[in-house]
């Protein structure tokens, strides 16, 4: 049997690797030979996914910041649309990764619309939809949808899609962290060092616009709280010039690090971190987290003037239960005053972390049960063809 999965970015990719994981599990527990195609990145491909095209690195969140990637992008997409005609898999399941996805799940509904495709992770339409076209396009074009918020699942149904909520693959993911005595004690972080983790960026947008305000208050952190140790995961080694040449020019006390990021997290007593996917890994394994996020001027402008203020938030954690449990800063408030001050709140005043982590433990009960990724497996494997079970 064979599976054609697409999706982008380094989320994606991870979300992408998690699956394959579960469905070789199971598809070999059922004595079935599965082959995955893919459009991905090298997590995707280091658990026996065959890429066609890497789109890891080929991600922008705004209209300005995305023109660069227009033209790779498009390649893309004629790539997956030229391999869907010349070989028709099974089942095709879209992850993420919304421009090129409902391009390419548009194409497979007007001239493919034997293939089933299944919708696994969806845009985040329920959160800030503009319009229908979208949410009408994903109804549309999806056979079956894999809703891992239960809000999500509940606007897709309300609109006409067959939806089963599986739950947050992150849930699953956290299970495999490093206990925080085990992440420090790997790191080499003594007893009495403050661990602050500092996730500037899985974009390139992101490290040209978050990490000088993010290591401007960390200089600030450093002169107050001289027991403090920075650590920054590499999402893409790509990154490490740039961050090293940084950590040096604000004469930081910090350390860079590959293949590590799950000790990091674990490790911290606090991140400063840029707005998603991360920031529920840091709820989940409770760390106190300030977020910031930054746009280029004109992005923000028109989000601004289009949204006129309808995202009530910007980080996942407040997200799910729409309150702010973590301190986020948008755009102009992003100052590293802002951001030092509610950082040394959080590391000096024990009722401030307490409150975090309460709310952290609500927001956990909207995430599902451990078995996430099985679960999701299971509704897939169950719609191919001929799938004995």
């Amino acid at each position: 049997m064979r599976i054609f999965i697409s999706t982008g970015e380094v989320s994606g990719d991870l979300q992408g690797s998690l699956l394959i994981t579960a469905l070789k599990r199971q598809a070999a527990a059922a004595g079935l030979d599965l082959e995955i195609v893919a459009l991905g990145g090298e997590k995707m491909a280091s658990v026996g996914a065959t890429l066609i095209g890497n789109t890891s690195e080929i991600g922008s969140v705004g209209i300005w910041e995305s023109l660069p990637y227009v033209l790779p992008t498009l390649q893309m997409q004629r790539r997956a649309i030229a391999y869907l005609k010349q070989n028709s898999p099974d089942l095709v399941i879209l992850i993420d990764y919304m421009g090129p996805n409902l391009a390419i799940g548009n194409y497979i509904r007007r001239n493919l619309s034997h293939l089933r495709v299944v919708y696994y992770i969806a845009p985040q339409e329920w959160v800030w939809s503009l319009n229908s076209r979208n949410t009408n396009m994903v109804v549309g074009i999806t056979d079956k949808l894999l809703a891992i918020f239960p809000e999500e699942a509940r606007y897709f149904q309300q609109r006409g899609a067959k939806v089963t909520w599986v739950g947050h693959p992150l849930v699953d993911r956290v299970q495999n962290f490093p206990s925080r005595e085990d992440a420090r004690a790997k790191l080499g972080i003594a007893e009495d060092v403050i661990s602050v983790a500092l996730l500037p960026a899985s974009r390139r947008q992101e490290l040209k616009l978050l990490l000088p305000v993010m290591f401007q208050a960390a200089q600030v952190i450093q002169a107050k709280l001289p027991n403090v140790h920075f650590w920054i995961p590499l999402s893409l080694e790509i990154y490490r010039k740039p961050i090293e040449k940084a950590i040096q020019q604000y004469n930081l006390r910090a350390s860079v690090v590959s293949d590590k990021t799950q000790e990091v997290i674990a490790a911290a007593d606090l991140a400063i971190t840029k707005s998603g996917t991360v920031n529920l890994e840091l709820a989940l394994l409770k760390v106190p987290q300030v977020v910031l996020y930054r746009l280029h001027p004109i992005t923000a402008w028109i989000a601004r003037s289009v949204l006129k203020g309808s995202i009530p938030f910007a980080s996942p954690p407040n997200l799910v239960v729409m309150k702010p449990i973590v301190p986020e800063f948008l755009q102009e408030k992003a100052t590293p005053e802002n951001i030092t001050e509610a950082a040394l709140e959080i590391l000096v005043n024990q009722e401030c972390r307490n409150q975090i982590l309460a709310d952290y433990e609500e927001m956990r009960q909207c995430l599902g049960e451990v078995g996430v990724c099985d679960r999701a497996a299971k509704e897939i494997l169950q719609m191919l063809p001929n799938f004995e079970h």
